[in-house]
């Protein structure tokens, strides 16, 4: 989706994945195979670059301190990446600048975390390698004590939620900041990533206020350039706490890409030409429907195509990822309306009939390839 964008601009693109069958390597300029967590690797791949970014937090970042030391131009400073990567360092970060964010406590180990038990129900976090949902698990009863991975964690304490809320913003070079509407995010239980997320929130003015305010705060915070999407507990008594901030494009931004003059993806192309912020502003409601592998491995099929496509607003976008597998995100279906009923409509055409699922599940005559 950056390099769709980045095309407009005649911007030459080159990715760096392990996967030879990754989506970019067909549209990017240049790809190469090899790990972005291997420094040398990293290292040898931005050596004729103008511009590093990142797609994933789990980069070497000393490859990136290195690159910036090159004169590259490296966005999100490796200092902020180094503090994100690791979830109990970004919640020390939050309580040392004073953005409120849940009660937390570290453990570094299972047998630490069963020594002194935390009160539950709540979550226990891997501090590092995280993604989508994977490294956090509910602890809900002692069962799920003796259930506890073995190493560094971070247990969040259990805090009353109303609604789960994201905010994007952009900070350029000279300390302009400019924050996206707030995105409400409902999440599917069975992966613990989000299903569908509708622009605005469904909050009231002063707390899609608030919101923008605090996101600002940690972008502020961090006080360097980049694309900053910071996810937020709303809980039932009003109080807006910080849960966590990825320094990249991000999943609650996709919808941008229809809603938006300037989409995420926009915004973070011209922060690396050091270009102005652009135009976030809704220019209608909008809804992001995650299209989640189901059914097992295999070679994708999307199912319900021609129903979706029939919704009006409706744009489909697949990843022409290889292959599916149960809670793999395989695509997105975004959601333009009028009101947020309309939009409810969509979502529940897109929930009933999308599926992505392996080919020899396939029950559609004329199988659409994802």
């Amino acid at each position: 989706m950056f390099i769709e964008n980045a095309l407009r601009y005649d911007a030459r693109v080159h990715v760096l994945d392990p996967d030879p069958d990754c989506p970019c390597a067909a549209i990017a300029e240049r790809y190469v195979r090899g790990s972005f967590a291997d420094r040398d690797t990293v290292l040898d791949f931005v050596r004729e670059a103008d511009v590093v970014g990142i797609e994933i937090e789990h980069v070497s970042v000393e490859a990136l301190e290195q690159a910036r030391a090159m004169g590259k131009r490296v966005i999100p400073d490796p200092a902020v990446l180094r503090t994100i990567q690791d979830k109990g360092a970004q919640k020390l970060f939050y309580q040392e600048k004073g953005i409120p964010t849940a009660p937390f406590t570290l453990v570094e180990d299972r047998a630490t975390l069963l020594a002194s038990p935390p009160p539950l129900p709540a979550f226990l976090k891997a501090r590092t390698g995280g993604y989508d949902g994977r490294g956090v698990l509910p602890l809900r009863g002692s069962q799920d004590l003796e259930r506890a991975f073995d190493g560094p964690g971070v247990v969040e304490h259990h805090v009353d939620i109303a609604l789960e809320l994201a905010v994007l913003v952009v900070r350029d070079d000279a300390g302009n900041t400019m924050s996206y509407d707030p995105v409400e995010m409902v999440f599917d239980p069975r992966y613990n990533l989000v299903d569908h997320l509708r622009a605005p929130a469904r909050v009231d003015a002063a707390t899609a206020r608030q919101a923008r305010q605090l996101a600002e705060q940690v972008a502020g915070a961090f006080a360097a350039t980049g694309l900053y999407a910071v996810e937020l507990f709303l809980t039932r008594d009003g109080q807006l706490l910080v849960n966590e901030t990825a320094p990249r494009a991000h999943n609650s931004g996709h919808h941008t890409i229809e809603a938006c003059a300037s989409s995420q993806f926009d915004q973070l192309l011209r922060l690396y030409l050091g270009l102005p912020i652009g135009d976030g502003r809704l220019r209608a409601h909008a809804a992001m429907v995650n299209l989640v592998g189901e059914g097992g491995r295999g070679e994708p099929v999307l199912n319900g195509l021609s129903d979706i496509v029939h919704v009006p607003g409706a744009f489909v976008h697949l990843y022409g990822k290889r292959e599916t597998r149960d809670g793999r995100k395989m695509g997105h279906v975004t959601l333009l309306a009028g009101d947020h009923l309309a939009l409810d409509q969509g979502i529940a055409v897109t929930r009933l009939h999308g599926r992505v699922v392996p080919a020899a599940m396939n029950s559609t005559p004329t199988p659409t390839q994802a």
